[in-house]
C-alpha cells in the first residue's frame, strides 16, 4: 500500500538537466502516441520514419511496447551533452520522478535521491502537482504494437 503522508506538504525537486536517469544504464522510454506525434513533429520527419530511427519495439507482460532506442553505451538515442528534444520529451520523462515506483513510500523517494541529484533539492512540488503528475504517467496510454 503507498503511504502519501510523507509528501502531504510537497517534495523538493527541481530538474538539474544533469542527465543521469537518461545514460549509462539500461531502461526504457515507452511512448505514447502524442510522444510519439510530438517528437517526431519536433524533428521534423514522418510518424513511421521517426519509429523506425529512433524506436524498437519492447516485449512486456501485455504484449510489445514502443520505446525509444538506447545507443550502445545505454544513453538514451536523444542524449548528447544534454537532452537533444528536451522541449518535446516524452510524458515518462516530463513526469520523473513523480512516479507510483518512486512514490510508495519515503523510503523509496529517499533512495531516488542516491541518483538524482534534482530529488530533494529546489522548489518545493506541491501534493497536487505530485498527484496530477504521477496521475498523467499512469494513465498514459502507451503504443502497443498491435496499434501500428
Amino acid at each position: 500500500m503507498c503511504d502519501k503522508s510523507f509528501y502531504e506538504n510537497g517534495l523538493k525537486f527541481s530538474c538539474r538537466r544533469c542527465s543521469v536517469c537518461c545514460r549509462a544504464g539500461p531502461g526504457f522510454v515507452f511512448l505514447s502516441k502524442t510522444d510519439a506525434l510530438t517528437i517526431s513533429e519536433f524533428l521534423d520527419m514522418p510518424l513511421r520514419e521517426f519509429i523506425q530511427v529512433y524506436c524498437r519495439w519492447v516485449e512486456w507482460s501485455d504484449g510489445a511496447r514502443l520505446s525509444l532506442k538506447e545507443k550502445s553505451s545505454l544513453d538514451c538515442i536523444f542524449w548528447k551533452d544534454g537532452c537533444l528534444i528536451y522541449e518535446a520529451r516524452p510524458i515518462q520523462c516530463r513526469t520523473y520522478p513523480f512516479w507510483d515506483s518512486m512514490l510508495e513510500s519515503e523510503e523509496t523517494w529517499l533512495s531516488a535521491s542516491a541518483c538524482c541529484p534534482g530529488v530533494g533539492s529546489g522548489e518545493v512540488v506541491s501534493k497536487d502537482a505530485i498527484e496530477s503528475r504521477a496521475e498523467l504517467d499512469r494513465s498514459t496510454p502507451i503504443v502497443m504494437k498491435t496499434d501500428v
